[in-house]
């Protein structure tokens, strides 16, 4: 991941993957952020999603990952204000996630290497990740991070549970300097 820009790596810091998908882009208000054009875009987000070399990927499967991304964008943003899952989106999902997912077998070098990986095993190795997440304790760790220029989601894994950004890096601090230029402007 160190290869893409700095604004790019921030967007899959979410802490799971199938949210990490609705960062490339998408509909409406996340359309401006959209970093998948093209099935060889799509290959090679798939791969930094997951953690492998690009994937092969033709116009079906990018057609076929905006609608998994459009079900898993209004889940999880649902799931971060508290809302119910759509029963459309539910049944989207659970369609990708009966898929067949990406396999990994032992190399006799050493390590694991993808068998015949496709982008629908891709792509439904993120429903079954979303699955896990939308139907586990996590789903309520679900936040959109409170930066008024960001968005982004993430799942909040601290002890306490009061994460309030993506990233303390970026957003966090952004926000702590500007809370204290406006307390030393007044």
């Amino acid at each position: 991941m160190s290869a893409l820009p700095m604004e790019l790596r921030r967007r899959f810091r979410s802490g799971r993957p199938s949210l990490n998908l609705v960062h490339t882009g998408g509909a409406v208000e996340l359309d401006r952020a959209e970093v998948v054009h093209t099935p060889a875009d799509l290959g090679r987000f798939l791969g930094i999603l997951l953690g492998a070399p690009p994937i092969p990927a033709d116009a079906h499967d990018l057609a076929a990952m905006r609608t998994l991304r459009s079900a898993v964008m209004r889940m999880a943003y649902g799931f971060a204000v508290g809302t119910r899952p759509l029963p459309a989106d539910v049944d989207v999902l659970n369609a990708f996630a009966a898929q067949p997912p990406l396999v990994r077998s032992l190399h006799w070098e050493g390590g694991t290497r993808l068998v015949e990986p496709t982008a629908a095993a891709a792509l439904a190795s993120l429903a079954r990740d979303a699955v896990d997440l939308f139907g586990g304790r996590l789903a309520a760790r679900i936040r959109v991070c409170a930066a008024e220029d960001c968005g982004l989601l993430f799942v909040d894994a601290s002890r306490p549970g009061r994460r309030r950004w993506c990233s303390m890096e970026r957003c966090g601090n952004l926000a702590k300097v500007r809370g204290h230029r406006a307390r030393r402007a007044d």
